[in-house]
């Protein structure tokens, strides 16, 4: 047998262990009753430091050795080549961490959701703090066993987005404050749209029916995924016949549900069309967090919000939920659900706001790993940059800091990736429009299987090999750029609020 095989047999167990982890994480956060947590953390605990002991074994390291002199005369881009230069990255990393700190990492995120869950309840920072703490003193340790030169969040920034530095980030977010608070202003300013109609009072049984029902025309194959509501809306997978997403629903706000199922149903449908030849490898899965995003916020907004989609949709609307929706068009109902209004819940902002969201949440992230913020300052310092950034006023902690889950895991620095995934998006719809030059005309009539198709061929199928910036030099002949969202962000809305170039 070649080493590539046995190492393929390793890593198959690993893979195993860690979906097994993975479904226990997400019983917790849709089925299991609230008794369940301690002796839920022990199991998730146990096994993710099984599964880090398996990957980090002397075996493992002596297959690797072996497999890359096997590989080394195929294409950079081939399966078994990839598999090795991605699983030497993973090692790389994974081999720093002791399994007591994965172990605790595992229990940390088990023991933190539910006290994030009440703390939110009673709007209460105070209750969450102790498991930020913890949070944050993990991130540290982590980023420490990793290694850096300048900063402790540049050893997170690195894992979570192979080939982008903190200083990449900081670049791009540079490019972005350039535009989106000077056309904020200037939409504000022109003024003209509002979204009224979208506020009433909807059954939450007949909203999720129509989510899925869309989702499922959009591409979510039902028959190897499912939806399910939870308290933050994610996605997790654990194989080809098993994608599973979660969702919630307001009854007095119509887009929450549906747009929230939309974006899940991105990360979903990249997940079924991940080959099946990788899987149980750790080529299975999304490029990056990063690339993973661009996907559901393609859906979300590009299509999901866009003039032709809208056309199709809102006959659909009218007739499974009538009401105020029978007196409105489809252009009111595109208008209404991209008004641009600053507003404090990161997952109901505008395109053009959202990036601000993250902004002040990296901020913190990386104030609070440097050691330049105190936890129990957190509230304060974001309801600083939630006047500076967005001029809101200080909100409840429960529509602030308390609002994400994300701070109940310690791998500080994953704000990261939703605009990293913004950017990504964008530049992949430029291509995707040379590609496909019917794309509007075909939304319009809900003919998705086009553009599906076009990101199975061009994203999709190469899982995990590449690099944010090696698979967008492949698919768009330029690596991460700011520039095709701004230019889409500034038509669009210079088209809606009526703003000369």
């Amino acid at each position: 047998m070649t080493a590539v095989a046995e190492l393929k047999e390793i890593l198959a167990e690993v893979a195993d262990v860690g979906r097994a982890a993975g479904l226990l994480s997400w019983d917790q956060e849709t089925y299991m009753p609230a008794g369940g947590v301690a002796s839920r953390a022990h199991q998730v605990s146990t096994l993710r430091r099984l599964s880090h002991g398996r990957f980090t074994s002397a075996e493992t390291a002596r297959l690797l050795e072996r497999a890359e002199a096997e590989t080394q005369s195929l294409d950079y881009d081939s399966d078994d080549r990839s598999l090795v230069r991605v699983t030497q990255r993973d090692f790389g990393y994974a081999v720093k961490l002791p399994p007591d700190l994965v172990a605790e990492q595992a229990s940390a995120v088990t023991t933190a959701r539910p006290v994030w869950i009440t703390a939110r309840a009673e709007s209460d920072w105070k209750i969450f703090e102790p498991a930020m703490q913890r949070t944050v003193e993990l991130a540290r340790r982590v980023a420490d066993a990793y290694g850096y030169e300048d900063s402790p969040y540049d050893a997170l920034v690195g894992r979570g987005e192979p080939g982008l530095t903190s200083a990449d980030v900081s670049r791009l977010f540079d490019d972005l404050k350039a535009v989106i608070p000077p056309l904020v202003q200037r939409a504000r300013q022109a003024g003209g749209l509002d979204d009224k109609l979208l506020y009433g009072d909807f059954d939450e049984a007949r909203q999720l029916a129509f989510a899925e029902r869309t989702i499922s025309r959009l591409g979510f194959d039902l028959d190897s995924g499912r939806q399910d509501l939870s308290a933050h809306p994610f996605c997790t997978s654990f194989g080809p016949g098993d994608v599973r997403l979660t969702t919630r629903v307001s009854r007095q706000h119509f887009p929450q549900c549906l747009f929230g199922s939309i974006h899940e149903a991105g990360h979903g449908m990249y997940n079924q069309g991940l080959p099946d030849r990788l899987d149980r490898t750790p080529l299975w899965g999304g490029a990056t967090s990063g690339v993973h995003e661009s996907q559901s916020r393609l859906w979300e907004n590009l299509v999901g919000r866009s003039r032709p989609f809208t056309r199709w949709l809102f006959p659909l609307v009218q007739a499974e939920f009538g009401g105020a929706f029978r007196q409105a068009s489809a252009e009111d109902f595109y208008r209404a659900v991209n008004v641009v209004q600053p507003s404090y819940i990161r997952v109901e902002a505008d395109e053009i706001t959202y990036n601000l969201h993250i902004l002040m949440r990296c901020e913190i992230e990386r104030d609070l790993i440097e050691g330049r913020l105190a936890v129990r300052d957190v509230p304060e310092a974001w309801n600083a940059k939630l006047s500076e950034y967005l001029g809101l006023s200080a909100p409840p902690d429960a529509d602030g800091a308390l609002q994400d889950i994300h701070w109940t895991s310690p791998s500080l620095a994953g704000f990261v990736g939703y605009t990293v995934g913004n950017v990504i998006g964008a530049q992949l719809m430029e291509a995707i429009r040379i590609a496909l030059p019917e794309l509007d005309a075909e939304l319009e009539v809900g003919e998705f299987a086009p553009l599906l198709g076009w990101l199975r061929d061009n994203v999709h199928t190469h899982g995990r090999k590449f690099t944010p910036n090696e698979l967008l030099e492949r698919v768009t002949g330029s690596p991460l750029s700011a520039g095709p969202w701004v230019a889409y962000v500034r038509r669009k809305y210079g088209d809606l609020y009526g703003l000369a170039d």
